[in-house]
């Protein structure tokens, strides 16, 4: 019997992998942020609660796409790396369209107005990014 064919297996195979990515992906955006998540969350930054988590649905949507259209470990882990990819790049988007203020900044400053739209962007381009995996 193939160890993926188990369900029970693959679930977690799937489930393994999906945090551990999750995981690393947040770093990132840790990284191409100006802000301390984690640090922001703890003290009580709703912008940046909304912010991250409209990141963390972004990247599990992604990978549920991924995880539905590959029978493949290794196939679903690189799809859901190419979808990554793109909503970082529509991250860098969104800020770049917003000449008029820098967006870390709204969010650092607690502008929830601003936290709510990157969590929406995040969310819908998701989304987008999932339809098209293969």
């Amino acid at each position: 019997m193939d160890f993926m064919e188990n369900a029970f297996l693959k679930t977690a195979a799937n489930y393994s992998v999906v945090v551990l990515c999750m995981v690393l992906f947040l770093a990132v955006f840790e990284l191409v942020t100006r802000y301390k998540n984690w640090v922001e969350i703890k003290n009580g930054n709703l912008s940046v609660a909304m912010a991250t988590g409209g990141k963390i649905f972004g990247i599990a949507n992604i990978f549920r796409y991924s995880i539905s259209q590959n029978d493949s470990l290794l196939m679903m882990v690189m799809w859901g790396i190419f979808g990554f990819v793109l909503l970082l790049i529509g991250y860098f988007i969104y800020e770049f369209l917003t000449p008029k203020f820098q967006i870390d900044k709204e969010i650092e400053n607690d502008n929830r107005a601003v936290g709510f739209i990157s969590m929406v962007i995040s969310v819908g381009l998701s989304f987008v990014i999932g339809e098209g995996i293969e």
